[in-house]
């Protein structure tokens, strides 16, 4: 297996479901090492497998191959232990809408077998630290989006999990929101907690991840630092947005004559090139496709982003990939 001090590992984790013709591989030979104490971020669309994974790591959903170890515990020899020492936070939440905040809270530190007193005290430090008091005595039914959250995460981590698991957190909270629920994570990966977080929003995984792994169609395609997967593009993206009109093959053959240019692709209407010094070549690039006679939209210059990180490995943007609701979600 991995590092001695990882505490989420897999190795050559498979999960399919169906069988014969309508048998789907959710997720194949997955290999995956998280260090204690870091954020790591697992990046892909909706469909990809990515809550497949966390279901069998975190002992909710039986593993189909290969192996898991979380917290020092095999997944599926020792279940009851691994659950001891994690925490889940669904993408829909557990708390009982009928119930008070506090009301929850207190009982999900109880079925942990702590005593009254000492979940009671536990309660009243996350409620401070993650900012619910205000509202912990209304009913959770009465609660944004984002106060629910901040409860569904205190109910995760009242026990103090080595591991929390946390599947699409910030999934429809508006900015403001998202920001304060990135906060919160930080303060707990900074208290110690390791974070294995599930997520779709490419702004999410950049800002929030020490690390990260991209996934698609049930398999790791590249993984790394933000900082280390934006270097494998080399230069600034360039991403040209052609006219209905116009020939994307004709456009990337117009392209290829500019030496500056490498890996140009195109995803629907949109050509993606790479270059260093992207600013200093645009005037080339624009007058090259008015030479050609190209009709463009729009064309832009910018730092590499996970994006095109994933458009290089899939050759899809992952801003344009459609939700799947599939089994390997």
């Amino acid at each position: 297996m991995g590092p001695a001090h990882a505490v989420v590992e897999t190795e050559h984790l498979g999960k399919s479901f169906g069988s014969g013709v309508k048998e789907v591989q959710a997720v194949t030979d997955l290999n995956l090492a998280v260090e204690q104490g870091e954020i790591f971020g697992f990046l892909g669309p909706n469909g990809a497998g990515k809550t497949t994974t966390l279901r069998m790591l975190s002992t909710l959903l039986r593993i189909g191959s290969g192996r898991a170890v979380v917290a020092g515990h095999d997944v599926a020899k020792s279940p009851r232990k691994v659950r001891e020492r994690i925490g889940y936070v669904s993408q829909l939440g557990g708390a009982n809408p009928q119930a008070t905040g506090w009301d929850n809270l207190i009982l999900q530190g109880m079925l942990y077998g702590d005593s009254r007193k000492s979940v009671i005290a536990r309660a009243g430090e996350l409620m401070a630290a993650l900012e619910i008091e205000e509202f912990a005595k209304r009913k959770v039914i009465t609660y944004s989006g984002g106060q629910k959250r901040r409860l569904d995460i205190a109910m995760g981590i009242i026990h103090r999990p080595e591991v929390l698991f946390l599947d699409e957190p910030t999934t429809g909270l508006d900015p403001q929101n998202r920001a304060n629920m990135w906060s919160q994570i930080r303060k707990l990966r900074d208290g110690g907690t390791t974070v294995f977080l599930t997520t779709h929003y490419l702004e999410e995984a950049d800002a929030l991840a020490d690390r990260i792994s991209i996934m698609d169609h049930g398999s790791i395609i590249a993984d790394g630092t933000p900082s280390e997967l934006k270097g494998q593009i080399g230069g600034d993206a360039i991403t040209i947005e052609i006219a209905e009109s116009a020939s994307g093959e004709a456009v990337m053959h117009t392209l290829s004559s500019i030496s500056e240019l490498h890996s140009i692709a195109q995803d629907g209407l949109r050509i993606h090139c790479y270059a260093n010094g992207g600013t200093r070549i645009l005037p080339q690039v624009i007058r090259t496709l008015d030479e050609a006679k190209v009709a463009i939209e729009s064309i832009a210059v910018a730092q590499p982003s996970l994006d095109d990180v994933f458009l290089k490995f899939t050759g899809h943007s992952l801003r344009d990939t459609k939700v799947e609701k599939e089994g390997g979600a």
